[in-house]
């Protein structure tokens, strides 16, 4: 339905209130890194959602060109051969055009024996019935019956255009969801223990994957499902009842969680009473003694604390909302109490089991010979409440590779359970490999120990700073300027080194290859993006950029490389809505790198300002066209970082 004049505009003067704000709370957000850089203001980062969704209402946004493609073909084969169930609609990228149909060839062996075509005829059957549309400038039939399809250059000049006058949008590939509910699970560090490299993969993946799908328009809810229940509980509180006894009046000054941890198991192992006194305060826990609901209480908060300094280093979203086994703990009891009901539960040397479809498969351990429960109850409870209370039309765990099996019994006995629909409700694992050293083993420190993601992280900063010191951008740069490039930097070359890889696959952590300025790195987008953004500063322009390309009613794109740009730019939506199906980011890294390269190539050969003669005189010659290409790929890259959640900075 179409929006209402009077809605578009009330939508849009939100818009503008919320960009005024913004403007006073990032100079707040700015002024606070001086003085921390764990401040945040929580308002920003609300608002932000908010106008997100707002433009994201407002603008249709920038479409597929291969989905819009492979529409119009599909059309046309409906229309051509009717009689035709499940017809082949293959569309892809051409090396000879811009896009290539190959129906023709699997369409001519489906049609009858009297109606057999040769390919070449079915091909230009279908461009006979190809609907009018302002996508398609030329069509071109190869001997072989592939149909090569170059676009329409005033669509390609129009669609840039949009780019900069309206912002990065991407359209949906369907305007109708029936259910845009999104719940994504990810990082999940354990309370007590501190955050490693271990965490690293989940919490940046997820998080991407979390803007990417709010971006498109879903409705996401993040998931924070850490360990905060079970055994290991009565041990930490049993041993922090001995040490502190006024715990209750005192908070106890518990510097190292992590060493306190290994306190208490190193008691736990060695000293049966202990163990026996552990056991009993994991009894009380459960039973939620008031007493015992303080001390966990306690624990948790310090825990807290620190995961929120890492993920504020790492910008990670602040609506992260932290759901831990203590949260199912409940729906767990119901969920025993259901499967038992229903009869798909098996007594087994004293456990309950489950088993799946799958007869190769172990079953789920739904309840513990001791009564207790396990990871395997929590899943199956996790799931059926998202399910069933979150609405979610979508569920996403973003875990390592090696529990795919795991997770794929879940899904199965889920569905066993009634508590999953495959064709209702999409479910995934988001698997990833392991992250190495440079020696190809498992990443640990030299002593075997795992490496303490904040630790790594503030080598990250150590290590940004010193590359910009010797390439002498200190003596460039303003102390803020500085400051805010080393954390994009630092920042940025961890996230990108981990999203650049195919996420199946394990990578090798190399500070120097991160931080390298060539190839495919962050370091290499941000100074292209700085680069890009210098040319339009340096054009002097007399008014806004966005203000000069709304009075432009067409593009000149006649330079080959002005072309092969603008055509790279608008590929940015086919790549955005593939990720979103697929969960690929490196997809997105390898585009955006392209897209710079595409840019220098561009730049190597059309002059954006030179500096030309008139009558014994020196001017500047602004070739606005190419300003509106350098603004339109800066705002690309820009977003496309930002999904990434890299921060893109002006000067570098």
């Amino acid at each position: 339905m179409e929006k209402s004049f009077d809605e578009q505009n009330l939508l849009e003067r939100k818009v503008t209130q919320l960009e005024t704000r913004f403007a006073q709370l990032d100079q707040l957000d700015h002024d606070s890194q001086h003085n921390t850089q764990f401040d945040a203001i929580p308002e920003l980062s609300d608002l932000r959602v908010e106008n997100t969704k707002l433009k994201y209402r407002i603008s249709t946004g920038m479409t597929s060109i291969l989905h819009s493609v492979k529409q119009l073909f599909g059309t046309a084969i409906r229309e051509a051969y009717p009689m035709l169930t499940n017809a082949p609609l293959l569309v892809t990228k051409s090396d000879h055009a811009d896009y290539q149909c190959n129906s023709a060839l699997p369409l001519s062996k489906y049609l009858s024996a009297e109606k057999r075509l040769p390919p070449r005829d079915v091909a230009n059957t279908l461009i006979a019935h190809l609907p009018p549309n302002p996508l398609i400038g030329d069509v071109v039939v190869a001997p072989q019956g592939f149909i090569n399809i170059t676009l329409n250059k005033e669509f390609v000049s129009n669609s840039i255009l949009n780019v900069v006058t309206t912002g990065v949008h991407v359209k949906p590939l369907s305007d109708k969801q029936a259910n845009n509910r999104v719940v994504i699970d990810y990082s999940a560090p354990n309370i007590a223990k501190e955050m490693h490299v271990g965490h690293l993969r989940s919490t940046i993946i997820g998080d991407a994957i979390a803007r990417l799908m709010e971006f498109v328009g879903m409705d996401v809810l993040r998931v924070n499902h850490v360990g905060d229940w079970g055994t290991q509980f009565g041990m930490l509180l049993a041993h922090l009842i001995e040490k502190y006894p006024d715990y209750k009046t005192n908070t106890p000054p518990i510097a190292d969680l992590q060493a306190f941890y290994k306190e208490s198991k190193k008691r736990f192992d060695d000293e049966p009473d202990f163990k026996a006194r552990a056991y009993n305060t994991t009894v009380r826990l459960q039973a939620k003694e008031a007493e015992m609901i303080t001390a966990w209480k306690q624990i948790c908060e310090i825990s807290r604390k620190e995961f929120r300094e890492v993920y504020n280093l790492l910008g990670v979203s602040q609506h992260l909302i932290e759901r831990g086994e203590s949260f199912y703990h409940e729906l767990m009891v119901e969920v025993v109490k259901d499967l038992e009901q229903k009869k798909l539960l098996i007594e087994d040397e004293g456990r309950k089991v489950m088993f799946s479809t799958d007869p190769s498969a172990p079953p789920l351990t739904i309840v513990k010979s001791d009564g207790g429960y396990t990871y395997d109850t929590s899943d199956m409870a996790t799931l059926r409440q998202r399910i069933h209370d979150e609405k979610a039309g979508r569920i996403i765990y973003v875990v390592d590779g090696g529990q795919s099996q795991h997770f794929q019994l879940i899904f199965n006995c889920g569905t066993l359970a009634g508590y999953y629909d495959p064709n209702t409700v999409r479910v995934e694992h988001l698997g990833f490999g392991v992250v190495l050293g440079e020696d190809k083993k498992k990443f640990k420190t030299r002593s075997g120990d795992t490496i303490r993601l904040r630790e790594l992280i503030r080598e990250g900063f150590e290590r940004s700073l010193a590359k910009l010191i010797e390439k002498g951008r200190d003596k460039e740069l303003t102390p803020e300027e500085l400051k805010a490039a080393q954390e994009a930097v630092a920042i940025g070359c961890i996230k990108y080194a981990d999203l650049s890889h195919d996420r199946n696959h394990e990578y090798v952590f190399s500070f120097d290859r991160m931080l390298d300025d060539r190839g495919n790195t962050a370091v290499y987008l941000l100074y292209a993006l700085t680069r890009i953004r210098s040319i339009i500063r340096n054009a002097n322009l007399s008014q806004d950029i966005t203000e000069m390309a709304k009075k432009e009613s067409k593009l000149d794109l006649s330079h080959a490389r002005e072309y092969k740009l603008a055509k790279q730019i608008l590929r940015f939506a086919e790549v955005i809505l593939q990720i979103a199906d697929d969960l690929y980011l490196h997809t997105l890294c390898s585009y955006l790198f392209e897209l710079s390269v595409v840019f220098s190539e561009f730049y190597d050969q059309c002059y954006c300002i030179e500096k030309v003669m008139e009558k014994g005189v020196q001017k500047v010659k602004v070739n606005i066209n190419r300003i509106i290409l350098c603004e339109a790929t800066a705002r690309v890259i820009e977003t496309g970082l930002s999904l990434l959640g890299i921060k893109s900075v002006n000067k570098m």
